[in-house]
Order: structure tokens, then C-alpha cells, then sequence
């Protein structure tokens, strides 16, 4: 007779519902890279901004489920890789920096090393935060801008542009800048405010509440100019509390 095992067997497979939402953020990276290929950019900013919106939920989902695992942190990662660092840095080039190829800089591919920084500083940027969760585990803050905020930054400045009839040699003079700006800002030690500790299912005081209001009006009435200028004035709050922090004045030691 055959004794009875000591473990019970292991069960295998993935929870469906936080994978799924994660699906959609890789889905909206694909599909902005195939509008940005056609030229349609307005349709491309859409598709990023669904993945922001799904890689948004898909963790609270996981946590909310109790249904968070390994394998969901590492599709997690790299569907961030393709929406936020491949798709995103594709949606600028088509638009605007593969207009550097005119200035024979580099041979002429200035504009294929810009677009790839941006690319290299988001896996880079996205390798840390794995490492630096499992070490500091809930840390409050981000260091570095995240790259969901650097390619809504890269992708709806393109979109504000391409809405207000700007074609992208027009304003390759910021396009190319601000996509630097993005990628080093990721792989920065800045410290920017992780909006995670924020209890929604709490209670919120009025001008807070009043305040959410006011910008989701705002960007009903005109989605590519205040959502550019939303992500925009995030990637400036990291330097600029971080200048405050370094200038303040330290506090008077008592005398001896």
C-alpha cells in the first residue's frame, strides 16, 4: 500500500481579475504604438491613458482581493515597460523626434538616442522600484518620477500639440527637452508624493473633495491641455520641493 503523501499538491495557475486589468495596460501600450504608426495621435494618447487608468487599478484590485502574488508583480512590471517606456517614447518619436533625422547629429538618429533614453531610463526606473519595494517595502513617497507620470507627460504633450494643429517639427525645439527631462527625471533620486496612501474609501474634507471636482471638470472641457499641465506641474513638484527642502532654513540650535 502506498504511504500518503506529506504535501498536499500545489495549486497552480493566476487570479484572473488584477491579470486582466494588468492586460489592459499592455493592450493600451499596443495599441498606442499602432495609432502613433498611422498618425493618429489624439487615438494614441487615449490608449495610454487607459493603461494608466488599468495599471492604476489592477494593484488595488490585487490587494483589495488578497489575490496579490508574485507573477502579478512581474507582468506588472513589464506591461509597465511596454505602455510607459516603449509605447510612450514611440508616440514622441513618431511625432515630433524623428524630425532630429534633418540635423546629421549622430549620423542622424539624434532623435533614435532620445526616444531610447527616454526607454532605457523607464526600465531602469522600474528595475529600482522592484528592488527598493521588496527592501523598504511601503515606503510613502516615490523616488524618482514614475513612469506612468513620465509617459503621461511625454504622450499628452503630444496630444495638446497635435489637438492644437501643431505639427511636430513645430515644436521639436521643447518636444525633444522635455522628453529628456522625463527619462532623467524617472532615474533621479527626486522624491515625489505616492498618492497610494490616500484612504478613498474614507472620509474627505470639502476643499480636497472640491478641489478633485474642479480638475476632473476641467479636463471634460479640455482633455489634452489640462491633463498635459497636471502631469507637467507633478514632474515639477519633485525638484521644486526638493530645492525648498535644501534652502530652508535650519532650525536655530539652542545656545549653549
Amino acid at each position: 500500500m502506498d504511504e500518503p503523501s506529506a504535501l498536499p499538491p500545489r495549486r497552480k495557475g493566476i487570479y484572473l481579475l488584477p491579470n486582466l486589468f494588468t492586460t489592459v495596460t499592455l493592450f493600451g501600450g499596443f495599441y498606442a504604438v499602432v495609432m502613433a504608426m498611422s498618425g493618429r495621435f489624439d487615438n494614441a494618447a487615449l490608449g495610454i491613458l487607459a493603461a494608466m487608468i488599468a495599471d492604476a487599478l489592477d494593484g488595488r484590485i490585487a490587494r483589495m482581493t488578497n489575490t496579490a502574488t508574485d507573477f502579478g508583480k512581474e507582468y506588472d512590471s513589464l506591461c509597465d515597460m511596454v505602455a510607459f517606456g516603449v509605447a510612450a517614447s514611440l508616440v514622441m518619436f513618431s511625432f515630433s523626434l524623428e524630425y532630429l533625422s534633418e540635423y546629421r547629429w549622430l549620423g542622424g538618429r539624434l532623435g533614435w538616442v532620445v526616444a531610447f533614453t527616454y526607454t532605457a531610463c523607464a526600465a531602469l526606473r522600474l528595475a529600482r522600484f522592484n528592488v527598493l519595494t521588496n527592501i523598504a517595502g511601503g515606503s510613502k513617497d516615490f523616488f524618482g518620477l514614475p513612469s506612468p507620470a513620465a509617459a503621461g507627460l511625454v504622450t499628452f504633450f503630444v496630444w495638446a500639440a497635435h489637438n492644437a494643429g501643431y505639427a511636430g517639427q513645430d515644436v521639436l525645439w521643447l518636444a525633444a527637452p522635455l522628453t529628456l527631462a522625463a527619462g532623467l527625471l524617472m532615474v533621479s533620486s527626486v522624491r515625489y508624493n505616492s498618492f497610494k496612501k490616500l484612504d478613498l474609501g474614507g472620509r474627505l474634507r470639502f476643499v480636497p473633495f472640491a478641489a478633485v471636482v474642479g480638475v476632473l471638470v476641467l479636463v471634460m472641457i479640455d482633455p489634452p491641455r489640462i491633463l498635459f499641465l497636471v502631469f507637467l506641474v507633478y514632474a515639477l513638484s519633485g525638484p521644486v520641493m526638493a530645492l525648498a527642502r535644501r534652502f530652508q532654513r535650519p532650525a536655530t540650535s539652542p545656545e549653549e
